[in-house]
């Protein structure tokens, strides 16, 4: 895609597409996120797109400026199927808990796009409003602000990056999956206590545990981590 681009209120296709229906920004990025699922966000191109829209091509330019563009969209678009599920209730841990599972779930149901957003920021409204909630939330439980945007960023990116992790692992095909599971009860738990001790002595744990994503374990050490501080700060502000 080029830097073309038409204003907002133009944007509507008029007539429909060769398949009958109407192009919005919506249905194209909704379209994108299926193709880059089948194919991934390398193989995502305007022809292919336009393709699948039944329109031509050129037509997209009526809504992005470029590819790039096109695939922020796509990334906040997961972003806002995470925030339309999650109603905060007032428990700032419950509620950070609840939105962090709800973001490892939703990279987890769309894996190749969700390795894709862990790394960008896209400006755009569904980010935009995932930032304002998440402050709101911790600048709401008591956090001074430098420590509410230190642990807003060290959530966002603790669950950006275990959704990307297991993602990845996600879309590796089955049969590597189960060899790499393997390899905890064939090499691991077969290992001699004499010369890896540790390991011996924690190998039913390992093979029981590795085979699970470690992010709900991880979510709540920051969110122990984060009450502590919280904690501590209470008798500081009175002082």
């Amino acid at each position: 895609m080029n830097e073309r681009v038409v204003p907002p209120a133009a944007r509507r296709r008029r007539r429909p597409t060769k398949q009958g229906v109407v192009l919005s920004e919506e249905l194209i990025v909704g379209t994108a996120l299926r193709l880059i699922e089948e194919h991934g966000a390398d193989a995502l191109s305007v022809r292919r797109l336009g393709r699948a829209l039944g329109a031509d091509p050129s037509s997209l330019y009526r809504y992005f400026r470029t590819a790039d563009d096109l695939l922020l969209a796509v990334a906040d678009e997961l972003i806002g199927r995470t925030l339309h599920a999650w109603h905060p209730t007032g428990d700032w841990r419950a509620d950070l808990r609840d939105l962090g599972l709800r973001m490892h779930a939703g990279a987890l149901a769309h894996p190749r796009a969700a390795v894709l957003g862990s790394y960008r920021v896209t400006g755009r409204v569904h980010e935009i409003r995932a930032v304002e909630a998440i402050l709101g939330v911790l600048r709401g439980a008591g956090f001074p602000d430098p420590e509410a945007v230190r642990i807003y960023h060290a959530f966002v990116d603790q669950a950006l990056a275990h959704g990307a992790l297991d993602s990845a692992s996600a879309a590796m095909p089955r049969a590597a999956r189960d060899a790499e599971a393997a390899v905890w009860r064939a090499t691991y738990a077969r290992l001699p206590g004499d010369t890896h001790p540790h390991i011996a002595a924690t190998a039913r744990h390992l093979v029981a545990d590795m085979a699970h994503s470690s992010y709900p374990a991880a979510l709540d050490l920051l969110l122990d981590a984060a009450a502590a501080r919280l904690a501590a700060a209470a008798p500081a502000s009175r002082s």
